[in-house]
């Protein structure tokens, strides 16, 4: 048995002066569409499970995968190819430079940044945001958003994120610079940011956007940077109003979220079992059809 300069299989039968075709590597076409699908079903499935992991973190937004079909004749250069333009059937003998096969192709994921419910717990330092808008947080690795409102004092008076990471107020100057410090919790925030620690105004809370939200990449479950790749910057948002004394919940829908898994599920066990299938008729092809005789 040996295979022919298109990768399928010739096998030299006793009674038979010329050896058979078989296959045209079929087989191997399936088996990888197969396999790409279940491995795009797998990162579904690992996303919907962190989305139920967090359906009650604060201000998190729930995730998912975007998967396109990647056609190889498609992707490749007309002039790449030299394929005969004819059908591709299991009597065509020519070598299709793998245009006749195609994959499942996971694009990455994405935010879902729709407003989530507002919850009252009656707390001073924990503030939502109902419409478009982000809080800036001063983070080791530079500046990052967040919509998680769920503020502190530190040991310093200053506030800060569950993490302890410093929340800014708004302003043109750096960061280290627009720190909020308080000297209790008896601090009263407007709608639109303004802050008074008693009587006294000490700034506004810095809320800003972003005028393309796929430039968001996420940090964690809670934060948010700028992809690299996007040449833009945050501005002061507008179009938002501050709740004192309210969180955001996640946007999680558990129910929703469970019918998605139970999908996922069932399409990837499909993949699965189609995977066995065009095994067992490699199987077949290497150790039972060389054993046929006419």
């Amino acid at each position: 048995m040996s295979r022919d300069s298109t990768g399928g299989m010739r096998v030299a039968l006793k009674d038979v002066g010329s050896p058979v075709f078989y296959g045209g590597n079929l087989s191997a076409k399936g088996i990888y569409a197969a396999l790409s699908g279940a491995m795009a079903q797998s990162q579904r499935l690992d996303t919907i499970a962190n989305n139920l992991a967090n359906a009650d973190t604060t201000g998190f937004k729930k995730d998912g995968q975007i998967f396109s079909e990647y056609v190889t004749a498609n992707e490749k250069y007309p002039n790449t190819l030299t394929v005969p333009r004819v059908t591709a059937s299991i009597n065509s003998f020519y070598d299709m430079q793998g245009a006749d096969r195609s994959y499942v192709d996971s694009k990455g994921t994405f935010s879902d940044l729709s407003q989530g419910a507002l919850k009252n717990t009656g707390n001073n330092l924990d503030v939502a945001i109902e419409g478009n808008g982000f809080f800036e947080v001063q983070t080791p690795s530079g500046v990052q958003l967040t919509r998680n409102g769920a503020f502190k004092l530190d040991s310093q008076g200053r506030l800060v994120n569950s993490e302890g990471f410093p929340i800014l107020k708004a302003g043109a100057g750096p960061a280290a610079g627009r720190t909020i410090q308080l000297t209790n919790n008896n601090v009263t925030i407007g709608y639109t940011g303004e802050m008074f620690d008693g009587a006294n105004p000490i700034g506004k809370l810095s809320v800003v956007t972003v005028d393309n939200q796929d430039a968001l990449q996420k940090v964690g479950s809670t934060l948010y940077t700028l992809k690299p790749n996007y040449n833009l910057t945050t501005h002061a948002a507008s179009d938002f109003k501050l709740h004192q004394g309210f969180l955001e919940m996640s946007n999680v829908n558990v129910v929703d979220e469970m019918t998605k898994m139970i999908q996922a599920s069932r399409t990837f066990e499909a993949d699965r079992n189609a995977i066995r299938a065009f095994d067992q008729m490699d199987d077949k092809l290497v150790n039972v059809v060389p054993k046929v005789t006419p």
